[in-house]
This record gives C-alpha cells, structure tokens and sequence, in this order.
C-alpha cells in the first residue's frame, strides 16, 4: 500500500512496510529517511515527526488503525524542543553551566525546500555527550544554511532548464502542454530532452561534467513537479541517474558523443561544414521580436493583407524562424508557422540577405551572365557528343533557333550539371545520370495543367524550380517547390528564378540535394564565395573552378603587369 508524504513542499508516494498484517510505523519513518534522503539516526533519536492531514500527531499506537481506516496522507517535520540553544562548558575544578548570549530559534529548523539537502544531525544528544572540557552547540545555524543552499541549487537548476526551454520555439509549446495537462507527452519529452542535451553540449562541451548533468534533471522535475518518480531515491533518476549514468538525458548525450565521435577521433581533418545548415545570425541591427511579441507579429503576418507589413513582420521574426528550421524536430512545421512564403514572393530574399548581406546576395546574378555562363558553354563543346548535351549546346547559343528547349540561360545551368555531374555512393546505389538529374534542378509543366494534382505527386524533400509556361524558353510563371509547396517567385527570368531556388536551401536549412552536391556547391564557393575553406568540395569542383577562372587571372595578371 502507497502513502502520500509531503517534507518541506514536496510530495512523494512512499510504501508502508507490514508485519504480521499490521501497518509498522518504526519501518515507515525509515522508508520515509531514505526516499527524501534524510539521516537515519533521525527516526532512532525521535526527532522526526509525523502529522496527518491535519496536523495531528501520528505515533506507534495510532498509525496502523489510521492507515487501515482509509488515511493515506501524512507530513513529516521535526519534533519541536523546548529548549534554546547553549554552550555547555565544563571544567575538572569548577563546572557551570553558560547560556549561549546569541539569539537563536527555540527550536530544531523547519523543514528545508526540497530532500537535496537534509539537516545533519552529527551531534550527540546532550544526555550523552557531557566530558571534561567539551562544548556542545545545537548545529541550528548549519542546517539553516544547509536547506538555503538547497533551495538555491534547486532554482538555479529550475531557471537553466526553463531558459533552455524559452529560448527555443518548441520550449515554449512544452511548457504549455505541461500547463494543460500536468504532463508531457512521448514525442514532447524527447524534444524536451534533445533541446536541454543541445543546450549543454554547446555550454560545456562534447562531454559535460558529470557534476552539470543531474543539474538538469533536477530542473526538470522542479519546473515540472508532476514529472517525478515517486519511487526514486531523488524523483529524477528517470532523466538522469548520477550512479549508474542512465537516463534519458545520459542516452541523449551518448547518442550525441556516439554521433560526433568520428571527428573527434580524428582531429587532423579539416572541420567541413554543411553550409545550408549551418546556423547563421543576422547581419543586420533591427530588433528581433520574442516571446508574446514574437506571437503577436506571427498573427498579424497571418491575417494581413498588405505586404509591407508581412515583409516588415516577417524581418522582425527573422531569429525565431532560423531557430525552428535548425531545430530538427520543427523545421517540417515552418511553413504552416510562416504560411505567407507561400503567396508572398521575396521574403526568401530578404531572409538570405539579413544572413549575408545584399553584396553577397546579388553576387550570381551579377556575375553568372559576364563571368561564368560563357566559359561553361565553351568547356561543355569538349564533353562526349550525346543528343542532351547537344540539345543543350543548341538552346544556349542565342544565335540558333529554338522552338522546345530552354532558354539559353537555363541552358547553360544545366550544362553545367553536365560538367559536375553526380558520381555514385557506394555498390548499392545505382549511379543516376545527368540528364535524370536535371529533374532535381528544375521540371516543366505547361500553362493550364494542375498545379495542385503536380504538387500531389512531388515526393522530393529538397527544393527545385517549377517552370509554367506555354514552351520551356517561355516561362510565365516560377515557383520554388518544398515539400509538396510551391512558394512563389518575383522573377522575371530563369537564371533570377535559380538565383532564389539556390537561396532557399540556406533560408530553409536544407542540404544541397545529394546528386547535386559538387553542382551546388561549385555555385556556392566559386559565384557566391560563401565558406570558402570550410566547405568540404570534391576535386572535380576544384579542377572545374581551376579550368574556368584561369582566362580571368591571367586577364587580371596581365593588367597589373602593364600598370607595374
């Protein structure tokens, strides 16, 4: 049978022992000492007490009719002594005894917060403890101290796990569905426990002290009481446990170190990043709304119908929607978050521009056409004849007549495919041509034709561009498509429409398409100059680059030559 006892605010189910079919209360003092971690010599000198409900002494004699009359409530406290605290002096030649002067309770301390600190009762009793030349002092002032120092640790570990939890846009629906229903479900406490790992894994490291790791279990069942486990020595051991190392954040941090082990075991490697998903901060000043501003703005963004004020709402929001994209358990929901990229064209602009700047951002377009476009056409006459590259080949000269193909600056995009093409995984995994791979860069449909019954059927996750229109080099429309969602774009050209699909992998933080990794990332080092160094290209994408830039410096070498 289970009683519920409450000791300094916290409430537990402990287990009532029984002998010979009668309740023992000796027995459940002593269950009661080890749940909350209190000192056994607590229940053999007499000093714990316990009360019912209404704060009616329980003893030996009553407590077995109690329990068995249907009362499952109890409180545990301290005897309280009518005495005050003294210094007891003695001495061979003259003994006496001395009142202690300072002020003091007149009696044992009340109760300390939580059972993360107990008083320590280390002293002898006064009967027992009287010798030539000893002084005794009640240790009232040491067990204060004791349960202050608890009370701390215990809101300090509160306040880390519930700005851990503010911090993130999915903490704040944890709290919530905590408040509405005393309880967190499956899925809510695994993302809880992944938001509170990757918060001390960037606060301490790859491997946080084992003295930081129950820190946040004992957060967690104090910001979130109902979550305790009665039957634990500490009500945390669930989510972490000091002596076995278990838990579901010990399994969540082995996950994590079993995940980055590699790189660590190998520091020697160059630390290559994904860049899409590399987390980015604004460049830009402007206020950035949180919280119930930040809730405010995403309705206001929702219901208005002038675009100023969605772009304006939109800019001021820029943090929370880069922290849900990069949370792993969110990014799939920022589009039903943020349902305005999808009839709001340019929003994708304006996020890539607060990550890196305007110059950065209008880079491709400005330096594709008179830099790269024709070098890509001239390396591509050299590739093997086959009826695609060909076909390429024709729709890129603006001096042939082209009727079916793309334009000619589609063209050249893909002909650069052509030059990057995708190279093979592994045995298991069949080698995927250029030409198919094209599909995963940009597909057609004709004017008219469903875009809905299109959309039904796309199962990529990673973007590509929609061309609609009545020929492919006569495109009326251009939208970026995300998960089954066509967002629309303001371009008025195709290479301006790529300029936005090639964004919209950093704003969304997708990884590049992994047939198109060397194509995007030849894009993304060489024309944007983004984390150069630091993105991991293959020697293909190196040797092309070599290829396509060598008339540019030797032009450049040239000209300063002259000038010297």
């Amino acid at each position: 049978m289970l009683a519920k006892v409450e000791y300094g605010g916290v409430q537990k189910y402990i287990k009532i022992p029984q002998i010979d079919g009668n309740f023992d209360f000796q027995n459940f003092l002593i269950e009661v000492t080890d749940k909350f971690s209190l000192q056994a010599q607590l229940v053999t000198e007499g000093v714990l007490s316990l009360t019912d409900t209404s704060e009616t002494e329980v003893d030996a004699d009553t407590f077995d009719e109690l329990v068995k009359s249907g009362v499952r409530n109890f409180k545990v406290g301290y005897r309280q002594y009518p005495i005050t605290d003294i210094a007891i002096t003695l001495d061979e030649s003259d003994s006496s005894v001395i009142p202690d002067t300072s002020p003091s309770p007149a009696s044992l301390p009340d109760p300390p917060a939580s059972p993360a600190s107990m008083p320590d009762f280390t002293a002898q009793s006064p009967a027992s403890s009287i010798s030539s030349d000893s002084t005794i002092i009640l240790p009232t002032t040491r067990n204060r101290k004791r349960a202050m120092k608890a009370d701390l640790d215990r809101d300090e570990a509160r306040k880390r796990v519930e700005t851990a939890l503010s911090s993130n846009p999915k903490g704040e629906e944890i709290i919530k569905e905590y408040d509405q229903t005393k309880t967190l479900s499956v899925g809510t406490r695994k993302q809880m426990v992944n938001i509170l790992v990757a918060e001390m894994v960037e606060t301490y490291g790859r491997i946080p002290p084992m003295h930081v790791r129950p820190t946040y279990a004992l957060g967690i069942v104090t910001l979130f009481p109902y979550l305790q486990d009665p039957y634990s020595k500490r009500g945390y051991e669930h989510f972490y446990d000091p002596q076995a190392n278990t838990g579901y954040l010990a399994w969540r941090l082995k996950t994590v170190q079993r995940n980055t082990h590699d790189g660590f075991r190998e520091c020697s490697r160059p630390d290559f990043q994904d860049s899409p998903t590399t987390h980015r901060e604004s460049l830009l000043t402007g206020d950035q709304l949180l919280g119930e501003e930040c809730r405010e703005a995403l309705s206001i963004m929702r219901h208005s119908t002038d675009k100023s004020v969605v772009s304006e709402k939109t800019r001021a929001t820029f943090d929370y929607r880069q922290k849900l994209v990069h949370d792993q358990d969110a990014t799939a929901s920022v589009l039903d978050v943020f349902p305005r990229f999808l009839d709001t064209a340019g929003l994708i602009e304006q996020d890539f521009s607060m990550m890196f700047g305007d110059h950065v951002s209008g880079r491709f377009l400005a330096r594709w056409s008179s830099d790269f476009k024709h070098r890509v056409i001239t390396e591509c006459q050299s590739l093997p004849s086959s009826p695609y590259v060909d076909e390429l080949l024709a729709a890129s000269d603006l001096q042939v007549e082209n009727d079916y193909g793309w334009d000619s600056d589609m063209s050249a995009l893909l002909l650069l495919l052509h030059l990057l093409p995708p190279t093979s995984k592994g045995q298991k995994t069949p080698k995927m041509s250029s030409a198919q791979a094209v599909n995963h860069v940009v597909r057609f449909i004709k004017e008219g034709a469903s875009l809905t019954t299109f959309l039904d059927k796309v199962d990529a996750r990673q973007p590509f561009l929609l061309c609609i229109g009545e020929q492919k080099k006569k495109i009326a429309r251009f939208f970026i498509v995300v998960d089954q969602k066509a967002i629309p774009c303001n371009a008025q050209t195709s290479v301006a429409a790529f300029d936005v699909l090639f964004k919209t992998h950093y704003v969304f933080s997708l990884s590049y398409d992994e047939a198109l990794s060397a194509f995007y990332t030849f894009i993304q080092t060489t024309i944007y100059n983004i984390d150069v160094g630091t993105t991991k290209e293959t020697p293909r994408v190196k040797e092309l680059r070599a290829k396509l830039l060598q008339d540019h410096y030797n032009v450049t070498n040239s000209q300063r030559s002259e000038h010297s």
